[in-house]
């Protein structure tokens, strides 16, 4: 099949169907859509076509031109073509700073006080780059959210649901044995910790654990917190630490990971793709014989992706600044999760898990 503009070649494929798109100036053109079978015998439909001119490039709803903002600065922003858009990125004073597969981007990176350049930049499908620059002035950090609604001592609470074959990969794994024992007062930080250990034969098993907390629907934004205490830090394959919420058709995963034994750096959850992928922020051993302290922080965007905000490991906070499209689903929900990885020996281990707690708004 070939496409003829104006009588000249502009496409080809050895097929039955195409699908394809094709630059043309504005204005008239006269277009034939041409076939030939095995036999030789060619077939074509010729029409006429106008080319209008369309409203291409980058919107930045946030932040304004010239605007004095604080830190984590929100960055949202649509980019629109002619041809559909496939990556959109984020420059600060010319270093890339985010990006994302998609034509639009909402979220949130930390940028030091002081006077800086920014571009918000886009390519579509033909390469095309459509890009909006500006300047803006950072007045420093903006405070931590202490607003919306507090869950403590979720590790105190009953009704923890778990699986094991269901945390394998592709959700078919391999059976582990393990446990989970509640109001342990040592190791505890508040007299009542709770301790989930994995066992088992069969190398790389994995359990997941995870408790409900009722479908909140109006939240978009959350803040894991909580502590975790091993005992042989170097048994874990890894260590998962999720907030999962499933509201309007869609499942949010905010799946995140500290890969001990594999890449040995935090992993993000990549809904839509069902993959892990690495943030370059490191997430080595833990130290053995004390309280490790995590938090995590995420949101959702309207148009179905999920954003990694930071993860803070006992007082290192590191930007993620991901997102990711995200999957469908029919139910509402709200959970917190906790999952342990066997490692090659399928290894026992334990973990203490004390104070956690969701905050959401």
């Amino acid at each position: 099949m070939r496409i003829y503009v104006d009588t000249n070649s502009v496409y080809a494929v050895n097929a039955g169907k195409l699908d394809t798109y094709v630059p043309m100036s504005q204005g008239g053109h006269a277009v034939t859509v041409q076939a030939w079978d095995s036999t030789g015998a060619v077939f074509k439909s010729s029409m006429s076509i106008n080319v209008a001119g369309s409203a291409t490039g980058v919107s930045v709803s946030s932040p304004a031109p010239g605007a004095t903002v604080g830190s984590p600065v929100h960055f949202a922003a649509s980019a629109s073509s002619a041809y559909p858009i496939s990556t959109m990125m984020i420059y600060v004073d010319n270093t890339s700073v985010y990006q994302v597969s998609a034509a639009k981007l909402d979220t949130y990176v930390p940028i030091a006080a002081g006077s800086h350049y920014v571009v918000v930049q886009a390519w579509d499908q033909t390469g095309a780059v459509l890009k909006t620059p500006m300047n803006i002035s950072v007045s420093g950090s903006a405070p931590a959210a202490t607003n919306g609604t507090l869950i403590s001592n979720i590790d105190q609470m009953t009704g923890w649901q778990n699986c094991t074959v269901c945390a394998g990969a592709g959700g078919n794994g391999s059976t582990a044995s393990f446990s989970m024992t509640q109001y342990v007062g040592s190791p505890s930080m508040d007299g009542q910790s709770a301790q989930f250990w994995i066992g088992g034969s069969t190398p790389y098993s994995d359990v997941l654990w995870w408790k409900q907390l009722g479908a909140q629907s109006g939240a978009t934004h959350f803040a894991y917190d909580g502590y975790f205490y091993l005992v042989n830090p170097g048994a874990p394959q890894a260590l998962e630490f999720d907030v999962n919420q499933a509201v309007g058709g869609v499942k949010y995963i905010f799946g995140t990971q500290c890969d001990i034994r594999g890449a040995r750096q935090w992993e993000v959850w990549d809904g839509a793709n069902r993959r892990w992928v690495q943030t370059g922020i490191a997430c080595s051993v833990p130290p053995a014989y004390q309280w490790n302290h995590v938090t995590l922080e995420f949101w959702r965007s309207g148009y179905s992706q999920a954003t990694f905000v930071s993860v803070t490991l006992n007082g290192v906070k590191s930007y993620i600044n991901r997102s990711f499209w995200q999957i469908p689903s029919s139910v509402n929900e709200l959970n917190v999760a906790f999952q342990m990885d066997g490692n090659y020996t399928q290894e026992d281990y334990s973990v203490w898990l004390d104070k956690v707690s969701l905050r959401y708004w």
